[in-house]
């Protein structure tokens, strides 16, 4: 049975779908690409067991329907050294597939698609649907990801929360140092519910949507979740287990506020937090007169760092630490030109938030402070 196909068009899909492989699969199937034909479409599929990424392309032409399975590395690292140009593929009885082009073939040997794990359904009697735009669930993907935790004793704190309500979905994720909460009041639900997807599954789905631009169907039970795409559809195991209260560690009394040009804070950090504790990454910011003198020292080296910018700042004098790494993370994380820091004390955790907020979301961002030495 032969087809053919774009080896752009077809590379492209494969190596979004092929980073859900994991490089320590417990089955030798699930080194492979599970390739269907039907009609004029190629269907593959790739997954780790935990997580199922399919996706749909146009063949250009095609003499019937198959279903194979085919090493992932070595069908990429063929396909990889060609000019865009139609691919002829041809798949014989004896599972034998020669890959044609205008100058030559390549052989290589399939499996029985017998072998492949079945995606896992959805239980409709526990079925809840919400619709994101491609847009919102992306940027509520890359800015909360990077605060997830690699905690296996709470494996709760290694994914992304949304939570559903009739008013918003917010995005939640803390590693118990920092934390980010992102509202979108543009997308709501039609019940409150919620889910925990893992960090893996997240990152997967966050490098896919960056290419969408239309809506995404969001399924869920108490087990998986579904997300369906243009041309992809992921399937997921959830984590199991209860989310933190995240709001209950947000301080609500901050009499200390600092405004700030994000770009010269981030950068003045970077700088500094060169002469801090390798170990630490303490640096101090220390706050008076709409100026922040920000520090750093590391008495083992006998190097230190001491620069101040500019702020708007309102509050008593104020001397606070926090990681200079997760702090610069954060700011990363931020796309308004300034940014507003708020402070209860010094001991306890410095809320940031965009100065110029987008329609119709809410980002908070929080940091835990860390002692300092004077």
């Amino acid at each position: 049975m032969k087809f053919v196909v774009s080896v752009s068009n077809l590379l492209s899909h494969l190596q979004s779908i092929s980073r859900v492989i994991s490089s320590k699969n417990t089955m030798a199937i699930l080194d492979n690409f599970h390739i269907q034909i039907q009609g004029t479409q190629l269907i593959a599929t790739a997954s780790d067991l935990e997580t199922t990424l399919t996706t749909t392309l146009e063949v250009e032409s095609s003499e019937g329907d198959i279903s194979f399975a085919v090493s992932a590395k070595i069908f990429t690292d063929i396909l990889k050294e060609f000019p865009e140009q139609p691919l002829t593929i041809d798949i014989n009885e004896a599972r034998q597939v020669t890959i044609s082009s205008d100058n030559g073939e390549f052989n290589i040997v399939a499996s029985s698609a017998d072998e492949y794990p079945k995606v896992p359904e959805l239980n409709q009697d526990e079925l809840n649907q919400i619709n994101f735009t491609a847009d919102a669930l992306e940027r509520g993907l890359t800015k909360s990801i990077f605060a997830t935790a690699d905690d296996e004793l709470r494996p709760v704190m290694n994914g992304i929360f949304f939570d559903i309500t009739d008013e918003a979905v917010t995005f939640a994720a803390s590693d118990a140092h920092k934390l980010v909460r992102i509202k979108n009041t543009a997308i709501k639900g039609t019940q409150p519910a919620s889910f925990i997807l893992h960090k893996k599954p997240a990152s997967l789905l966050k490098n896919i949507l960056a290419k969408e631009s239309g809506n995404v169907v969001v399924e869920f039970d108490s087990k998986n979740a579904s997300f369906t795409l243009s041309g992809y559809k992921m399937v997921c195991r959830l984590i199991d287990g209860r989310y933190p209260n995240y709001n209950s560690v947000i301080p609500q009394n901050n009499p200390n506020k600092m405004t700030v040009d994000r770009l010269s804070l981030m950068t003045t950090l970077k700088r500094v937090a060169v002469c801090s504790n390798q170990a630490s990454n303490l640096i101090k910011i220390a706050l008076t007169d709409n100026t922040a003198q920000i520090s750093a020292q590391d008495i083992d080296f006998s190097i230190s760092a001491n620069e101040s910018i500019p702020c708007q700042y309102q509050g008593e004098d104020l001397s606070i630490g926090f990681k200079s790494s997760f702090l610069i993370e954060i700011l990363q994380n931020i796309d308004s030109s300034d940014v507003i820091l708020e402070f209860a004390d010094s001991t306890r955790a410095g809320v940031i938030l965009p100065f110029d907020a987008e329609d119709d979301e809410d980002v908070l961002m929080l940091l835990m402070p860390m002692m300092l030495n004077d």
